[in-house]
């Protein structure tokens, strides 16, 4: 008896170790992933792990570049700023690039590998020419010692040097996000659970690594150490794709869909070619629908019909000619597409208003890179001997995140949870970011307020003009550092779920490009801000010279935008319908009901 309890145990157990997962998801050979030798938090720490040390090497050059721009290349405060927020938006704009190879052809896992090493390449170049040719005379790019012209083909290296980490970095992040998310089958309850909380962990692992960039690396580059800052990236950038290479035997992979683009324009084409048919008043009967086993479309999950945007049924409507068409077999996919195919169309436009709605929390954010920094550098930045570079202040904001996630989840959740309620919603969590920062800009407001009342205004150069210590700004930076927890924690979270199976990457390529776009419209606000305030003969609201100008009209400018953009994202989160998936209508239901109280 007791060899017979042994032998099922055995046998229960070999069959838990062989069992597949439910999401479709392959091994490395291609084959239907196995349970206990794939994916879950094996896999996902080392994904963690990579986000860190790309994070650092990314951040070692992006948090300092408005001082890069302004001491070593001799630009002014504006057009460094404005410099800055191209670059980071262009950065943002190459996931859209990244998202597109990946959903399409080549799978998360290749864009990865592939766009990481396009990201050390640029690194090596930056380091090679900083040490070579852009810091001259040896020993300048510190407050004190501006360094000398530059000729054309040095400053054009220096571009294609930081446009190919933008290019490596861009394609590399949406990608790796989804890829780390991958590894969790949402099928499976404690798995499902686990995946919920990477995207918590990943967002933390990437201001994690950030953290050493904006403090040890900040302080090295601050002091005029460029090269030694940029070699140490390039050396972080390397080791991330080292582990990232190492853990392939260890992952799962989904097969990409093929080209999206094409799908979304066969339902808009066929749709217009039957703009004069009749559609009956309940015609969900008459649409086509793709009848196979496994329910699935391209091996990804059926999306169920959904009203509105009636005018794209019409897509999948069956007029007399399909029916022709398909007994000769021959059926036109620019006449007729299947349900799914048209809810995948309907699903991206739902989420267009939330992802606009997105754009100036990301003006708010992208501040703490440009603005924050040259705020900081008018202030006191001395405690005894020690200098603090101003762009360490932005670890306030990373330890403000780390403490808001581990607040969120291991408290406030359970809390909630507690009390019957299935806690906020990703919608509710991002209006709630919003709110915060609009905190936030009224903080950096009133600090610039001060700021300027214990500033000399007949100094030559504003740097540490003032007596006012920089630590004043450990609010500003902790806000933003809480509104992102909320904001860009639940996009990630939100857009990974309501996206199609086979757009998972497009959908953290939009987190990205709202903050792309947040860049852009930051860049436009400083230069419209420049021209209307510089009318008459007057310093303007940025001027090179803090102590002449405004920056704190400029904050208010954003609290206002900010509270405006609040309003239109509540309404249009009342608005949204989130996408249904066979299977998991009732979970979505309950979730939208939550996420109109």
């Amino acid at each position: 008896m007791a060899c017979l309890e042994v032998c099922n145990e055995e046998k229960i157990k070999e069959r838990q170790d062989q069992e597949r997962t439910f999401d479709g998801a392959v091994d490395w050979h291609g084959r239907p992933a196995i349970k206990a030798k794939s994916g879950k938090w094996v896999a996902g720490i080392i994904i963690l792990l990579n986000q860190g040390l790309a994070t650092l090497a990314f951040f070692g050059v992006g948090v300092n570049l408005v001082l890069f721009l302004t001491r070593v290349l001799q630009q002014s405060n504006a057009d460094a700023a404005n410099n800055v927020s191209k670059w980071t938006g262009t950065v943002y704009i190459f996931s859209l690039v990244g998202a597109f190879l990946s959903d399409s052809y080549w799978g998360r896992y290749k864009t990865c590998a592939i766009f990481q090493v396009i990201f050390v390449i640029g690194l090596v170049i930056l380091s090679l020419a900083s040490y070579l040719f852009l810091i001259r005379p040896k020993g300048c790019g510190d407050e004190l010692t501006p360094c000398g012209s530059h000729s054309s083909m040095e400053v054009s290296l220096f571009y294609l040097s930081i446009y190919l980490i933008a290019l490596g970095n861009g394609g590399y992040q949406p990608n790796i996000a989804t890829f780390g998310a991958d590894q969790f089958d949402e099928n499976d309850p404690r798995e499902g659970y686990s995946k919920v909380a990477f995207f918590s962990y990943f967002y933390l692992a990437l201001n994690l690594g950030s953290l050493f960039s904006n403090t040890i690396l900040g302080y090295f580059e601050d002091e005029g150490m460029w090269a030694l800052g940029f070699w140490v990236s390039a050396g972080s950038a390397f080791a991330a794709l080292v582990l990232f290479l190492g853990g392939s035997a260890r992952y799962r992979h989904f097969k990409p869909s093929g080209n999206p683009l094409s799908r979304f324009c066969q339902v808009i084409i066929a749709a217009i070619k039957k703009y004069g048919v009749e559609m009956p008043p309940d015609g969900e009967e008459e649409l086509y629908n793709v009848d196979t086993k496994d329910c699935s479309m391209n091996g990804n999950r059926k999306i169920l019909h959904t009203d509105g945007f009636k005018f794209l049924d019409r897509a999948a409507f069956i007029s007399s000619r399909d029916i022709d068409d398909q007994k000769r077999g021959c059926s036109n996919p620019w006449r007729l597409c299947p349900i799914t195919q048209v809810e995948e169309v309907k699903s991206i436009l739902r989420l267009l208003p939330i992802w606009l709605c997105t754009i100036i929390y990301s003006v708010v954010f992208t501040q703490m890179a440009s603005l924050f920094v040259e705020q900081g550098a008018a202030m006191k930045t001395t405690i005894s001997n020690f200098k603090i570079p101003p762009a360490s202040m932005s670890a306030f904001d990373i330890l403000s995140v780390a403490f808001f996630i581990f607040l969120y989840r291991r408290v406030l959740d359970p809390l909630v949870k507690q009390t019957g309620l299935k806690g906020l919603t990703e919608l509710q969590r991002m209006g709630v970011g919003l709110v915060i920062a609009i905190i936030a800009m009224v903080s950096a407001g009133l600090v610039e307020c001060y700021r300027l009342k214990y500033a000399r205004k007949d100094c030559k150069h504003c740097e540490g003009s003032s007596s006012l210590s920089i630590f004043w700004q450990a609010p500003q930076y902790a806000l933003i550092g809480a509104s992102e927890v909320f904001m860009y924690v639940g996009q990630l979270e939100f857009f990974n779920a309501q996206t199609p199976d086979g757009l998972k990457s497009f959908g953290s390529a939009l987190c990205m490009t709202s903050i792309s776009l947040g860049n852009y419209v930051s860049s436009l606000l400083v230069t419209m801000v420049m021209k209307i305030s510089t009318e008459d003969h007057m310093p303007g609201w940025i001027p090179g010279n803090l102590n002449r100008g405004h920056l704190d009209r400029f904050y208010f400018l954003l609290a206002a935008l900010t509270a405006i953009d609040l309003a239109v994202y509540m309404a249009c989160a009342r608005w949204y319908k989130c996408i249904k998936l066979e299977g998991k209508c009732e979970e979505i239901n309950d979730q939208e009901e939550s996420s109109r109280v």
